[in-house]
C-alpha cells in the first residue's frame, strides 16, 4: 500500500526515484486523475535528477492544445517494487498521472491534512 495525504486540496504521495550510485531522491507529486500519463516533472527537475533521453512525444494539455513534450525514463519505487517509466519534461508542478494507478484503489479523505491510500486491486 502506498499512502499520501492532502494538502492545499490536492493529493499528494512521494515517489522515489532511483538514481544509481547517486542515490535516491524523493519527489512528492500532486495525483492528478486527468494526467493519463506515468509522471509529469518540471524540465528543471529532470534536468537535476540527470535522467536518461527517450525522445518526445505527443500530448494534450489542460485547455486541449497539442504539444511536443520531451520524454525521459527514470526508475521509480513504486508500492515497494522497482518500476520504470515515462516521465514528460513540462509544467512546472510533479504530476503523478493515471498510468501508475492502473492496478490500485485509490482513497482520498479531501480535507486539510487527509489521507490518501492506493491499495492494489
Amino acid at each position: 500500500m502506498i499512502l499520501g495525504t492532502v494538502t492545499d486540496l490536492e493529493a499528494r504521495v512521494e515517489v522515489v526515484v532511483r538514481l544509481g550510485d547517486r542515490g535516491d531522491r524523493a519527489i512528492e507529486c500532486i495525483v492528478d486523475t486527468g494526467f493519463q500519463g506515468e509522471l509529469a516533472l518540471s524540465p528543471a527537475t529532470v534536468a537535476s535528477l540527470g535522467l536518461l533521453p527517450s525522445g518526445r512525444t505527443r500530448a494534450k494539455l489542460a485547455d486541449d492544445s497539442p504539444a511536443s513534450v520531451p520524454v525521459f525514463k527514470a526508475l521509480i519505487l513504486w508500492d515497494d517494487q522497482e518500476v520504470r517509466v515515462t516521465v514528460m519534461a513540462m509544467g512546472s508542478r510533479p504530476l503523478l498521472g493515471t498510468e501508475l494507478l492502473q492496478g490500485f484503489n485509490l482513497s482520498v479523505h479531501f480535507e486539510e491534512d487527509g489521507q490518501l491510500a492506493l491499495a492494489p486491486l
